[in-house]
């Protein structure tokens, strides 16, 4: 088990303030953790005996080790696409490709449905689904094409919906129309995006509610926002695999049409209409 997964799994048998400092472990992974014990102490408003316990209750000797196996992690995560091959080329599986991905993929989905907390996962909805907030959806160099998904489909959905260029020359402007309440969906996995993290951050300045789709290890973004959905993203590749990205795009959509059908059912049924008008779609022979 990765460290984050260790503390997700030994939060019920913490004490509170072990708790209390897991969380804001886990809310600022793994930048929190990198510092000095008495640093992590002070911003998680607890003690640094606590920090000595939380790291032994999890099986380590204190927290140089827990530390030691954090930063493992964070060169692991790092790494440039050219390494990660070379790296899985010393001992490659057997077994054909289109089956090590896909148990790869089928596993990844289910650790992300293990730790994403329902509740959670529809408090986004309920933000999404509310009219009375307008919708920007920003990804980075690779997952730019899930927020242009995500945007070409809700605006279907409800109204006031925008994707936010990948020039950031026009981020600016965007970031200008935003207003208090409104909701910014962010997409960022390894290696983090400078951009994004000042994006989000400028939204959030503005009033925005931030809601971050990340990776297991946590873009710097969470530190911003509200919600954060964490997909685990591992594949048998040089790059990480969106498969389960799109699985969460794909199903908050489908919530929050289900949300407002009353509205989402007569915007369909008008472009439908103008589809056919326009003849945009060829017919079936």
């Amino acid at each position: 088990m990765t460290l984050d997964d260790q503390l997700r799994t030994a939060l019920p048998d913490l004490t509170r303030a072990e708790r209390q400092l897991a969380t804001h472990i886990l809310s600022h992974y793994p930048v929190a953790a990198l510092g000095s014990i008495t640093v992590l102490a002070k911003a998680a408003q607890v003690s640094t005996p606590t920090v000595v316990r939380l790291a032994q209750k999890l099986g380590y000797k204190g927290y140089p080790d827990f530390q030691g196996s954090l930063r493992g992690e964070v060169e692991a995560m790092l790494v440039t696409p050219i390494t990660k091959q070379a790296m899985r080329a010393q001992g490659v599986p057997s077994g054909h490709m289109l089956t090590r991905f896909a148990e790869a993929v089928v596993a990844n989905l289910q650790s992300t449905l293990n730790q994403i907390d329902p509740a959670d996962f529809d408090a986004v909805v309920a933000l999404l689904a509310d009219p009375s907030r307008r919708v920007f959806a920003l990804g980075g160099r690779i997952t730019h094409a899930l927020a242009d998904y995500f945007a070409s489909l809700m605006t279907v959905i409800r109204t006031e919906v925008t994707l936010l260029s990948d020039n950031s020359a026009t981020w600016p402007p965007a970031l200008l129309e935003m207003q208090a309440g409104d909701v910014l969906l962010v997409f960022d996995i390894r290696r983090y995006e400078n951009a994004v993290l000042q994006v989000a951050e400028m939204a959030k300045e503005q009033g925005a509610e931030i809601v971050l789709v990340t990776d297991r290890w946590v873009s710097p973004a969470a530190s911003h926002a509200r919600h954060v959905m964490c997909a685990h993203v591992e594949a048998p590749s040089a790059w990480d695999s969106n498969a389960v990205l799109m699985v969460l795009v794909e199903t908050l959509l489908a919530a929050v049409q289900n949300a407002t059908w009353e509205v989402t059912e007569p915007r369909l049924r008008r472009l439908e209409d103008l589809y056919a008008r326009t003849r945009f779609f060829r017919r079936h022979r």
